[in-house]
């Protein structure tokens, strides 16, 4: 005998930020402070006692040095934004190392006051809920796949009821899921100053054959010097081609 077949009627997917004033989370300064530095996190997992994940971090060698010196640090917790500080015990493997990226295994225990932000999502959905979160500048942004129609009012509440003073909550949409193909997440680790550039970069024709602005219109629309405009293109070009050959071929 087969057991009983759940039917989902509609996926929905819930995107939220979460903003650091400065001081507010030691680790968060850490990628305030580096523009060149990311983290996507592409493996979420937790239980009613554990939560696992799998980071991919890029940047620059001083800005891979900082943050490893803060987020590898067993003393310190990563996850909760309730309290500065917590109990909980916590253990992380790299597992691979290179120039200018790193990719962290961690598994942390969900211990009373000092969860997780999954932990507070599967306290309301319960199951079926697939996460995807990124670190940059001073945003921690979740996205968050979940089946059926639950009141995410609530897991909002919750978790802003929960944070400490300097963290601020929003919601960036709830809506029918949307894309969650891999190779059309290439630019999840883009710095909002890199997103500033592209947006306008579009928006304006540059991308236009042929182009309508040149990158000093840019720079005069962004009221930018050229040169760091134009950096912020090329860098942003460069990954987004280097990352979807990666994944393509």
């Amino acid at each position: 005998m087969g057991g009983k077949q759940t039917r989902i009627e509609e996926t929905r997917e819930f995107e939220f930020v979460l903003k650091f004033e400065s001081g507010a989370d030691e680790l968060m300064d850490v990628f305030r402070k580096h523009e060149s530095l990311s983290l996507w996190s592409s493996a979420i997992f937790v239980s009613n006692d554990h939560m696992w994940r799998l980071d991919h971090v890029k940047g620059t060698r001083e800005a891979l040095n900082e943050f490893e010196d803060v987020f590898l640090d067993e003393n310190r917790c990563n996850e909760c934004f309730d309290v500065d500080s917590c109990d909980t015990k916590r253990a992380y493997h790299t597992l691979d190392r290179q120039e200018t990226s790193r990719t962290v295994y961690t598994l942390r225990e969900e211990i009373e006051m000092c969860h997780s932000l999954p932990h507070f999502i599967l306290d309301c959905v319960k199951r079926g809920t697939v996460f995807e979160a990124r670190r940059v500048s001073n945003e921690y942004r979740w996205r968050v796949l979940f089946p059926g129609d639950y009141p995410i009012g609530t897991v909002y509440d919750t978790i802003e009821s929960h944070l400490r003073d300097g963290v601020s909550l929003s919601v960036s949409h709830i809506t029918s899921a949307g894309n969650w193909k891999a190779t059309e997440r290439v630019a999840t680790d883009f710095s909002p100053e890199h997103w500033n550039v592209l947006e306008a970069a579009v928006s304006h024709g540059y991308y236009e054959r042929p182009r309508e602005v040149s990158v000093s219109d840019l720079a005069s629309i962004l009221d930018s010097p050229r040169s760091t405009v134009q950096y912020r293109l090329r860098t942003a070009e460069d990954r987004i081609v280097s990352e979807f050959v990666e994944e393509t071929l």
